[in-house]
């Protein structure tokens, strides 16, 4: 197994990457923020999921690449077993998550874009495998879910993974750039799905039972939603989504429910002429977003922060800004934002995945040529 990991600054220095900076200061309404750059020289790192009992994280790369980077900082080569990925515009390997009984069966969830037999088209498959003994390969890689139709030349993707506290999988699922087929319910796009760990319909899903529609649909209406998390208090799935040119949105997605893409949108084309099917920003039969930003930061990643290691932090939501560039912290009451701050505004930095860690710290993924992952803190009075 040694052969496959290197120490962080061994492998920089190996494959010419920058050396891992040492802590920094930075500051924050709260208070100090403690900054490290754990590991560089990730490719579009996309995905993080922390492995239990210390045994490090898994990080996807977007290229089609799965690492593992052990308790001691050591980065693996590729993991063998990962699937063939449609590496296109913003597709490739996406998300990665654990099953809720991992300690069990160690398995491994991986979202990510599949070409169709022409290799022109793709759409979001999420499928699953065994993580070895070593930490170097997944086995048995099986797919559950695919998104169909496939009508995605490059964009918009989704997906993150969620499961919920009765180990069901939501998977979130962008309109591939086809408007019209989020408001379709015979289609997969602009969709949130939920499904057993197997990927099963469950019986209670909202359209399980209705002819001519997508039985694994929870919501609909949905434009690119990059982040997902869930809710550590009320148990409830809160996700954002890109808006097109302003109105990014958070959303609480109720079973059944319209999410109004694209006949409700607080934003207009990337040409800022209107988007033709729309009707206003809020219109009959569609939920209005829980929060909106007029000015879209293209959100990706999220999340709640619940650990005791920094009481200033606990009940706030941490959301990663690719175009804004920063780090949103957004403070709740309940379920109200009731107030935001941008960190990190400063770096640079495309902001894709956001992750609490067991250790309390928060973990961020980068989304370069040359991604990082980051491990943030905050200086205790």
């Amino acid at each position: 197994m040694l052969k496959h990991l290197l120490p962080a600054g061994l492998c920089c220095l190996l494959l010419g990457w920058s050396l891992p900076a040492p802590a920094q200061v930075e500051n924050s309404e709260l208070g100090e923020l403690t900054l490290e750059v754990l590991v560089g020289g990730l490719e579009h790192p996309w995905g993080l999921a922390f492995l239990p009992d210390g045994q490090g994280s898994l990080i996807s790369e977007r290229p089609g690449r799965l690492r593992w980077l052990d308790g001691q900082g050591r980065l693996s080569a590729p993991l063998r077993g990962v699937p063939a990925v449609f590496a296109q515009g913003q597709g490739g390997l996406l998300d990665v998550a654990l099953s809720p009984d991992f300690a069990r069966d160690r398995l491994v969830y991986l979202s990510y874009a599949e070409s169709d037999a022409s290799g022109e088209r793709a759409g979001t498959a999420v499928g699953r495998g065994r993580l070895s003994d070593d930490q170097l390969a997944l086995e048995g890689f099986a797919v559950i879910f695919r998104q169909q139709p496939k009508l995605s030349t490059g964009i918009h993707f989704g997906s993150r993974l969620v499961f919920d506290r009765q180990g069901l999988l939501f998977i979130t699922l962008g309109e591939n750039g086809q408007r019209a087929a989020a408001q379709q319910l015979d289609k997969l796009q602009g969709k949130l799905v939920r499904l057993h760990a197997d990927g099963r319909i469950p019986a209670d899903n909202p359209f399980a039972a209705r002819a001519g529609t997508r039985g694994e649909i929870w919501s609909y209406g949905h434009r690119n939603a990059q982040g997902a998390a869930l809710n550590p208090w009320s148990g409830q799935l809160w996700l954002h989504e890109h808006g097109p040119r302003g109105g990014d949105e958070i959303n609480i997605p109720l079973a059944g429910r319209n999410y109004g893409w694209p006949l409700a949108t607080h934003g207009v084309n990337y040409s800022f002429l209107p988007i033709p099917e729309a009707r206003g920003e809020r219109v009959a039969g569609t939920e209005p977003p829980h929060h909106v930003w007029e000015k879209s930061p293209a959100l990706s990643g999220m999340a709640f922060y619940s650990a005791e290691r920094f009481p200033a932090w606990r009940h706030n939501l941490f959301i990663g800004a690719l175009a804004g560039q920063a780090l949103i912290r957004l403070q709740l009451d309940g379920d109200r934002v009731v107030h935001e701050e941008r960190l990190l505004a400063e770096r640079g930095w495309r902001i894709r995945d956001v992750r609490q860690g067991p250790d309390g710290y928060l973990y961020l993924l980068t989304d370069e040529a040359d991604g990082k992952l980051l491990r943030l803190g905050l200086r205790q009075p």
